[in-house]
Formats: structure tokens, C-alpha cells, sequence
């Protein structure tokens, strides 16, 4: 399997590709502020590519709960440095824009960025799918119910693999319908948007469902709630935990795991690896 964009082919192999987090925001829920000047950003690209990170995702709005949405202007000033500052360090990683405002996502393409991460499955901006089809982008399409802002207020479902494969299923049908092709499209079922702590943990222990719908599968799992709530962790204790969920993710057939620590998830999932080619 693979993905392709106007100028790369991201393969998928024996292991799931580790995306790096460069959230560029003030709030986010566990690096808010860190990475919002240049020698931060800088030095947490270098310790990225150090590490082996295959992609880089980089974000300036922060989409936790409760977040308060940001503007235009403020977003683009935060992303496009950030991106800038990648493409001076390696011409080549892949890099995701996350966000779901298109002009944001055609300054970020035209920066050097090349797939769109869109936490709403391109619902929120019209124009999203415009940007992604001109460009030849691939799309993350992730399940949320609502926004960053309410997704948390008593999250119901009656079936929540079943509600998410049909949400996704049906972003998927929208997206190919305006000329999206298949090949540039990647799923998220969205971990901590609009779920409580069983729906998380239902959603790990159904991941081989999402398979069924013959595209790569995104897990963004890093440091989430759901762990805190189950070992008792605050979120700057949360890095083993992530990195074990990585190698359990692995197992069950995902192809990107999207994190905030690389080097350790990195680890995990070339140990798995090696793991599968012993003789």
C-alpha cells in the first residue's frame, strides 16, 4: 500500500511509519507553548530526524478539548516558519498540515508541505477538497463528533465502531465524489475527539475493523487521556504507556502512529519489526 502526492510516493512496509507532533501553539494539551520560537522549533525538528521520524505534522491551532479556535492570520503565522524551518533541515520527510482551514492548507502546501491533516474529514471549510484535489494532496480524514470546542459533552454512541467505520465510509464516498483519488486518502478514527475513555479503548481493541476500508490508518494515541485515566498518569508521565500502545497498534495492522516522542515509539515498532522477520 501507498500514498502519493504531486511530488512523493509514501510506501507502507513492515512497520507503521512514525509521524512526529510539532504542535506550534500555546495550549496545546501537552507541549503548549514549547515549540512556538525558532530555536525550539529548530531543535525539535533536528531531535525528530535524529530519531527516524518518516513524517512530521505540524499544527497551530490546538484542537483539545475545550480549545478556543484560533484565526487565519494567527495560524499561518505560527505553521509557516515551522515548515520553513523543516525544508532548511531536510528537503525531503514528508510533512502534514493540521488543520482544517484551506487557506492555511494552500499556504502550508505552498510552503513546502505536502498532505492535509483535517481533524473535520474536510467539513468544516467548503473550499478544503478544492485545495486538496488542485494540489494533489493527500487528506487525513479523522472522525470527530462536533468540534475541539464541544466534542466532549457527553459523547454518546449506540455502536461506536460501527457509527465511526459509517462516518468514514461516507467522508471517503464525498471526498473520491469531488475528485479526490483514493490512493491520497488516510483515516483517523479520532482517539479522543467526541469519545470517552471505553469508546478508546473499544476503538484499540477493534483497529483491524478500520483495515476493512482499504486505506492507510492513522493512529494518534500519544499521550491521550484515556492513558491518564487508566494509570493514573499525569501527561508528562504518559511516554511508556504511548510507546506500548505504538507497539500494540503495530500489531494490529496500523500504518501511521502519530506521536510526540519518535525516538521511543521508534523502538517500539522496529522491534516489532524485527520480531516479525526472525526466522
Amino acid at each position: 500500500m501507498q500514498i502519493t502526492s504531486k511530488n512523493k510516493t509514501i510506501a507502507f512496509g513492515s512497520r507503521p511509519l512514525v509521524m512526529g507532533i510539532l504542535n506550534v501553539t500555546p495550549d496545546s494539551f501537552s507541549d503548549g507553548g514549547r515549540f512556538t520560537q525558532a530555536e525550539a522549533i529548530s531543535a525539535q525538528v533536528k531531535a525528530m530526524l535524529a530519531s527516524g521520524a518518516d513524517l512530521i505534522d505540524v499544527g497551530g491551532e490546538s484542537t483539545r478539548p475545550y480549545a478556543e479556535p484560533v484565526s487565519e492570520d494567527e495560524e499561518l503565522r505560527r505553521v509557516i516558519p515551522a515548515i520553513a524551518c523543516i525544508r532548511e533541515l531536510h528537503d525531503s520527510i514528508p510533512v502534514s498540515i493540521d488543520t482544517t482551514k484551506a487557506e492555511v492548507a494552500r499556504q502550508a502546501l505552498k510552503a513546502g508541505a505536502d498532505i492535509i491533516n483535517d481533524v473535520s474529514a474536510l467539513r468544516f471549510d467548503p473550499a478544503m477538497i478544492r485545495i486538496a484535489v488542485t494540489h494533489e494532496a493527500p487528506v487525513i480524514l479523522m472522525h470527530m463528533r462536533k468540534t475541539p470546542k464541544d466534542m466532549q459533552d457527553n459523547p454518546l454512541y449506540d455502536d461506536v465502531i460501527q457509527e465511526i467505520m459509517s462516518f468514514l465510509t461516507e467522508r471517503i464516498s464525498w471526498a473520491t465524489g469531488h475528485g479526490l483519488a483514493r490512493e491520497r486518502i488516510i483515516i483517523d478514527p479520532g482517539l479522543g475527539f467526541g469519545k470517552t475513555v471505553a469508546h478508546n479503548l473499544t476503538i484499540l481493541k477493534n483497529l483491524h475493523m478500520f483495515k476493512n476500508l482499504s486505506c492507510p490508518l492513522l493512529i494518534g494515541h500519544s499521550r491521550k487521556g484515556f492513558i491518564g485515566t487508566v494509570l493514573a498518569l499525569e501527561t508528562q508521565n504518559r511516554e511508556l504507556a504511548t510507546a506500548l500502545l505504538s507497539l500494540y497498534c503495530a500489531t494490529q495492522g496500523a500504518d501511521i502512529l502519530r506521536v510526540h516522542d519518535v525516538e521511543k515509539t521508534m523502538q517500539a515498532v522496529r522491534l516489532h519489526e524485527a520480531i516479525l522477520q526472525a526466522p
